[in-house]
């Protein structure tokens, strides 16, 4: 059976006895595929010091070299991509299509890293007092981890690395011991890009791993994204480690669809982003809210297309595949049993669905729950699957007051054909990133990524504007250089008096 390693200081990387391993599983056939090893403490402490004594280096390298770097591991991953997508099919399940599409969005940040000499680029001021001038920079923090989830196993990584590298850091990174694959692949494309050993370093593993990670002294900042409640966990032990931290955690993401909106480009809305990747990524529409009288025909249109759907093999050309394991797919159907007892409607049940792949495979169908309320546990809970609820409400105002009410502020969207409705629920809406008439509203590359309330903790967004600063320190320098042989004289003597730009 394939064994999946470490890579730490520019290696592959194994404990000989292999003492801590995990199962990999295939979704689609419910067969363990390979076995990964998980990090102890001491494996984890050997990639922080293989990182620690590759960063005087790699701070030091020129910018142009750095951006040489980027470039050469973008033209990589571009020329892999479909073995990167096959691997996260194999692992997660989702078909390889969507796989593919993963990828595509991770390489928009690698492009986005591509412009690093810009985007480190401080400012100058000549002269803000008589002789004295004041410039801005931005440097490396050192080390840093990034934590990221069985979902994307390849674009969750590249929200980070690449700027995190271009700034000048070290890596390491923990991936998900579901989905190790994709984590082990990318690093070898960065060595193969000419990154020095020792800059970027995976290790898998498991809580232990992820500890180890947030207390280690030489660790200076954390990026994670998964759930919730470990998200709580990541922020409030590394913060209170000294450390920075950005931890993207659950969500429960609204679409909101007005009366006057476009129903078939609802309806089609609702599908694909309600059941894409079975409705395993955290910005999946979960909760679409009906206003007003567009309520029983727009179930009855997403009853419709959600009859055409194909569940299966994400080899086979489905629509959707499995769930990532038999205890999470169980997980999720019980909240359609829950969603009967407490009164909602399942419209279409995904427990009952004939997948086209292996009978062992980790299936649960497309699934629709309609006459929800706030109070019922299909809604409050982020189930991380295919289950879409309907939620009833009389006006805009009610839908809104909804998503605020809830504790994830992720994303929300809007469907409306009203410039009025659309400016008023952007202004407006408790979520950090909004759609209208787009029901995944996740932003491009060159804008941050992240949302609001619990679902994220920590000040600064992914990637973009924000992911730069969150990789840098700033650093402010005034200076004067008084020449006393032009003039022929000293500065003055002592003067205690505040200084002021005079």
């Amino acid at each position: 059976m394939e064994r999946i390693t470490h890579w730490i200081d520019g290696q592959a990387w194994s404990t000989p006895a292999a003492d801590r391993q995990g199962d990999v599983w295939d979704p689609a056939t419910g067969q363990v595929r390979a076995r990964v090893d998980l990090a102890d403490g001491e494996t984890v402490r050997l990639a922080i010091d293989a990182a620690a004594q590759a960063f005087p280096q790699w701070r030091d390298t020129s910018l142009a070299r750095r951006t040489e770097v980027l470039f050469a591991f973008r033209d990589l991953v571009h020329r892999h991509r479909d073995e990167i997508a096959a691997a996260i099919t194999n692992e997660h399940g989702k078909v390889l299509d969507d796989a593919r599409g993963e990828v595509a969005r991770g390489l928009e940040v690698i492009d986005f890293a591509c412009g690093i000499a810009h985007l480190l680029k401080g400012e100058h001021s000549e002269g803000v007092s008589t002789g004295v001038d004041t410039f801005s920079l931005r440097q490396p923090l050192g080390v840093v981890a990034v934590i990221t989830p069985f979902n994307f196993p390849a674009m969750v990584p590249l929200w980070f690395i690449p700027l995190a590298v271009g700034a000048g850091n070290t890596v390491v990174l923990k991936p998900s011991e579901r989905t190790p694959t994709a984590a082990v692949m990318l690093a070898q494309l960065w060595s193969d890009a000419g990154l020095p050993r020792g800059v970027v370093n995976v290790v898998h593993g498991d809580r232990e791993a992820v500890d180890e990670l947030l207390v280690h002294p030489t660790i200076r900042a954390i990026s994670f994204v998964g759930s919730t409640a470990v998200a709580q966990h990541v922020y409030a032990t590394g913060t209170s480690h000294g450390k920075r931290v950005q931890a993207l955690g659950g969500a429960k993401n609204h679409m909101v669809v007005m009366p006057d909106a476009d129903l078939d480009l609802a309806a089609d809305a609702a599908v694909n982003a309600g059941f894409g990747s079975a409705g395993e990524r955290c910005m999946a529409v979960s909760a679409v809210v009906a206003v007003g009288e567009c309520a029983d025909e727009l179930v009855s249109r997403i009853t419709q297309r959600m009859g055409a759907l194909r569940t299966g093999d994400g080899r086979r050309g489905c629509d959707m595949g499995p769930l990532i394991t038999e205890e999470h797919r169980d997980r999720v159907a019980s909240y359609l049993a829950s969603a009967l007892d407490q009164g909602a409607e399942v419209v279409v049940d995904g427990r009952s669905v004939t997948a086209d792949g292996a009978p062992e495979g980790f299936w649960l169908g497309p699934s629709l729950v309609d006459r929800v309320t706030p109070q019922m546990s299909v809604y409050r809970d982020e189930i991380f699957g295919p289950v879409l609820s309907v939620l009833r409400v009389e006006t805009m105002e009610q839908a809104m007051e909804l998503v605020a009410q809830h504790p994830f502020g992720n994303g929300a969207a809007i469907f409306t054909s009203l410039g009025s409705s659309a400016r008023t629920f952007a202004r407006g809406i408790e979520a950090g990133m909004v759609g209208v008439n787009v029901p995944i509203p996740v932003p491009m590359a060159y804008y941050s990524f992240g949302g609001w309330k619990s679902s994220l903790f920590g000040d600064l967004h992914a990637h973009g504007a924000d992911g730069v600063r969150f990789f840098t320190r700033g650093k402010v320098v005034t200076q004067r250089w008084p020449d006393s042989r032009a003039t022929g004289q000293m500065p003055g003597g002592p003067d205690l008096v505040f200084p002021t730009n005079a």
